[in-house]
This record gives structure tokens, C-alpha cells and sequence, in this order.
């Protein structure tokens, strides 16, 4: 089937799928365990199925990636997550008890994770089936339907996810909008219980900007340029081939790539070298003849990075290719590493989603530090050092969505541990148990015994006991609280109005 087949209509479809869940999930508010693990075990069955058609297809949409990267990061990671929730929902599900406050005791008080009802997910390129089915397990361990927007850029993975999806689900438990939609914001301008959305941070304010029309709560997982810090204990050659897999993986096309490296700026130009040491190593002198490495996803792209390694030059750097031309017909871009220019090149402002590395010199920690914290808060954040303390004072004085100390991402894959961003690299969590309370509705329940003294909040006021309550946990007032006070240093009569709950 063509992705395209509902374009004329496409946007009275989703509207009826979207009406067509919600009914369903009238039917069905709260699905039980069991359900829920049944549909996740059959999510898991299909991605077995369907691996190698899956792999090819997205081969097929990048114009050439690699099948164990496909394997490894996108299904693996996925089924990882699967099982995690299979194991834990039925503890995820249940009520967790609360204590009241000391004046309600012998009540009892707790909090019930409710189903949203219908989650919309909004898919990016980069890892079509991960960031796809991810928040989709999160969404069907909580007991929610959903309705998955997938990129136009992927239609041969759209096709077959489409397939694998309506084996194994009715389209009022799980429905797939693929590149029909001719406006994609038709999408987000619906009123869904919960948006999962990931993406580059302009369209991610664009989503939040629609959402907010249904007052839709989002999830957003945004990117940004995550740095890479090696301290000056740590070897060298060791960061360099972790920092170098993880630029070279997937072409860079990830959003918790390395963005950057900051690295003592006496060793700027050997970091350099063991780079293209390391990148050679991994994928040969021809990274554009290797299967194992992966193609920019579209013509368009591969410009997009030539265009911010021009305006590098322009401004001074220089760039080091780890191999020939980035331009054949594989869009096997060789990884650059760019040393020198400046802080307002197009390279240190822009998430780079490609294989070329920044470097850039530091002298002292403190600088190392200032430098990332004066930045917008990045999806990720790297820091190489052998210095625990030293490791910490990073961890203490930046900010970041995650971090992985001595290597690279291999903290999202990790699904025991939220996954999500902070500030301008996103809002919200999913993976683990974050993400099932994420896409729930935690609900309060108190539940009054039926001997309990209730009567003593009622008027009329100033019994004992309301006066006792009064007295233990406000204490007594203070009779000058309000009154003009004289400062020692100057005898200026200043007014004290903290005790109206002004701000000083």
C-alpha cells in the first residue's frame, strides 16, 4: 500500500481512528494486567517476525544502513524495553499507599495510576522502530490506546510497520498514520489524552503551542548538542574511540550523539589524531564502501552538513576528513573532525545530527564546566575522567537529560532508568516505570473510616482541639511581625513584610 492512499481524506481518517479509540477506551477504561501483557507479548512476537523485512526496509529509507545497527539499536533495545515492562507491570499497577498527615490518621490514603485513554506518538527518522513502539510499550503498559504519526522521510519501515502492526492489533487498540497526512500538524492539532513527541526543539514548540489548545499534556524529547568531556586524567586514546563510536554510529544521526568534545587544549590536535585513528579503526579508510557504516538519510540533510562544515571553514577551523567525499550515491559521509573557528560558527549553535565532531580546547576545569553550563541543557552529557571527585563536581554543577560517565548512551538503553530531557532538550520521561506513570493518570483516593472525628473541623471555630492544632503547628504570633524595624548599619526604618508572605 502506498503511504500515500488517504491523502484526499486523510485528515477525516485520523479524526475518526481518534474518535474510533476513544469509544473503545470508553469500553475498556481500565484494561488488566493480563491484557496488558498480552499486547505487549504480541508487539514482541511481531518484531521477531518482521525483523528481517524491518532492517531492510529501513536500509531501503536510509539508501543504506547497517543491519546489526538496525539490530542493535532499534529492534534489540526495543524488545529490552518490552520485557521490562512485562516483568514489573503488575507492581507498576498497584496502588501505592500514602501516609496521611497526623490529624487524618487512621484513614487511609492512596494513589491509583489511571489510563489516560488515547496517547498520541509522534516518530522521528533516525530510529524509526525505537522511537516509535518505545512509547508505544509505554503507552499499552499503562493500559492506554494510541495512534503513532511515523515520518514521511521512511515510507518503505512505515509500510511494513503498518503491516506488523494491524496483525497483531485492532486499529482501536493501535492505529499507524504514515506519510498520508499532506499537513503533519493535523496530527498534533487533536484532542489526545497525552502527546508523546520527538523531534528538534522549533517543531517540539510548535507541538506544545497545539497541544495547548487542548490543554494535552506532552512528552518531549528534543535532542541539542550533548558534550563530551574528557578531564586530563582520563587516556586519551581510550575517549577517543568511545566518543568516536558514538559519532560514527548511525552516521551521528542520533540525538545523544556526542555533539562535542572538550578536551585540555594542549592536547586538542593529538585528541585529533587518535580520533581518526579510532574512526578508521571502526570503519575502515572507505567509511563510504562500508556496510557497517551508515548513509545520511536524504540529499537534503547531506546538505545541510555541508553547508555547516562551508561555514566552519569560513570561519577559521579546520576540518579533518577521516575519509573520502561525503557526496557518492550511498551518502556515506565520512566523519569530520573540526578543530579551531569559533563559538558562533554554525556547528557550536545548531544540533549537528551527523558524523562531524567539534573540538574545542579548555584550560582549566572550571572553565570546562562554565563553558556547558552556559549553553541550553543538552539531552546527554559525556564526561571521561578516572577522578571520581572530579566527576562529580560535573555532575553537581551541570545539567543534562542523562549522563554516561567514561562512555557514551548506552544510559538510554538502560530501561530500569527514565529517558528524557531537560530545558530546551525536552520535558518529561518514559522507559521503566517513569514512563507507565508518565502516560497514567495518578489519582488520589482517601478513604475516610467511618469513626473517624471528622466533626471536629466543622464550625462552629475555636474549640479545643482546633485552637491545640492551631498552637502546635503554627506555634504562637508574633505581636511585632509587620512593624517598622531600624537597620543597625544605617537606622533607616525598613518594613518587615516577610511575615505577609512577601518576598524580601
Amino acid at each position: 500500500m502506498n503511504d500515500r492512499t488517504f491523502a484526499p481524506d486523510a485528515t477525516r481518517r485520523i479524526a475518526d481512528l481518534l474518535a474510533a479509540q476513544r469509544a473503545a477506551f470508553a469500553a475498556d477504561p481500565y484494561p488488566l494486567a493480563q491484557q496488558r501483557r498480552e499486547r505487549l507479548r504480541a508487539l514482541k512476537r511481531q518484531l521477531g517476525r518482521y525483523q528481517d523485512r524491518l532492517t531492510e526496509a529501513i536500509s531501503s529509507d536510509f539508501g543504506g544502513r547497517s543491519v546489526d545497527e538496525s539490530m542493535m539499536l532499534d529492534l534489540i533495545p526495543t524488545v529490552l524495553d518490552i520485557n521490562h515492562a512485562i516483568s514489573h507491570l503488575a507492581r507498576w499497577m498497584r496502588p501505592s499507599r500514602r501516609s496521611t498527615e497526623l490529624m487524618f490518621l487512621t484513614n487511609r490514603l492512596r494513589v491509583h495510576y489511571q489510563p489516560k485513554g488515547v496517547v498520541g506518538v509522534i516518530a522521528t527518522w533516525n530510529f524509526p522502530i525505537y522511537l516509535s513502539l518505545g512509547p508505544l510499550v509505554a503507552a499499552l503498559a499503562a493500559g492506554n490506546r494510541a495512534m503513532i504519526k511515523m515520518p514521511e522521510v521512511t515510507p518503505a519501515t512505515n509500510r511494513v510497520l503498518r503491516q506488523l502492526l494491524a496483525e497483531a492489533f485492532d486499529e482501536t487498540e493501535v492505529a499507524l498514520v504514515g506519510g498520508e497526512l499532506e499537513d503533519p500538524s493535523a496530527f498534533t492539532a487533536l484532542a489526545f489524552d497525552h502527546i508523546v513527541f520527538t523531534g528538534s526543539p522549533t517543531i517540539g514548540r510548535a507541538v506544545m503551542r497545539q497541544a495547548a489548545e487542548h490543554l494535552t499534556p506532552v512528552t518531549l524529547e528534543l535532542g541539542g548538542k550533548s558534550p563530551a568531556l574528557v578531564l586530563r586524567d582520563y587516556p586519551l586514546a581510550e575517549a577517543a574511540l568511545r566518543i568516536a563510536h558514538g559519532k560514527g554510529t548511525n552516521c551521528g544521526q542520533i540525538c545523544v550523539a556526542p555533539d562535542y568534545a572538550l578536551v585540555p587544549r594542549e592536547k586538542v590536535q593529538e585528541f585529533a589524531a587518535q580520533l581518526k585513528s579510532s574512526f578508521r579503526k571502526l570503519y575502515g579508510e572507505q567509511p563510504d564502501r562500508n556496510g557497517d557504516y551508515t548513509s545520511i538519510i536524504s540529499d537534503r540533510h547531506a546538505a545541510r552538513l555541508a553547508g555547516l562544515l562551508a561555514d566552519a571553514r569560513a570561519n577559521g577551523a579546520e576540518v579533518t576528513s577521516c575519509g573520502p567525499g561525503a557526496n557518492g550515491p550511498t551518502r556515506r559521509m565520512a566523519p569530520q573532525i573540526v578543530t579551531g573557528g569559533t563559538a558562533d560558527m554554525a556547528l557550536m549553535r545548531e544540533e549537528i545530527f551527523g558524523p562531524i565532531l567539534p573540538v574545542v580546547g579548555y584550560d582549566t576545569e572550571d572553565e570546562a564546566i562554565a563553558f556547558i553550563a552556559s549553553r541550553p541543557r543538552p539531552l546527554a552529557l559525556y564526561c571521561f575522567g578516572r577522578d571520581a571527585a572530579a566527576r562529580e563536581r560535573v555532575l553537581q554543577r551541570t545539567h543534562s537529560g542523562g549522563v554516561t560517565i567514561n562512555d557514551w548512551g548506552w544510559h538510554v538503553v538502560n530501561h530500569d532508568a527514565p529517558f528524557g530531557g531537560i530545558g530546551n532538550s525536552g520535558m518529561g520521561s518514559y522507559h521503566g516505570i517513569e514512563g507507565f506513570r508518565e502516560l497514567s493518570h495518578a489519582r488520589t483516593v482517601f478513604e475516610r473510616q467511618r469513626f473517624f472525628p471528622i466533626g471536629l473541623f466543622y464550625p462552629p471555630y475555636g474549640g479545643a482541639v482546633q485552637r491545640l492544632a492551631r498552637k502546635l503547628l503554627l506555634g504562637s504570633p508574633d505581636p511585632t511581625a509587620g512593624q517598622p524595624v531600624r537597620s543597625p548599619l544605617t537606622e533607616t526604618p525598613v518594613i518587615d513584610n516577610t511575615a505577609k508572605g512577601s518576598r524580601p
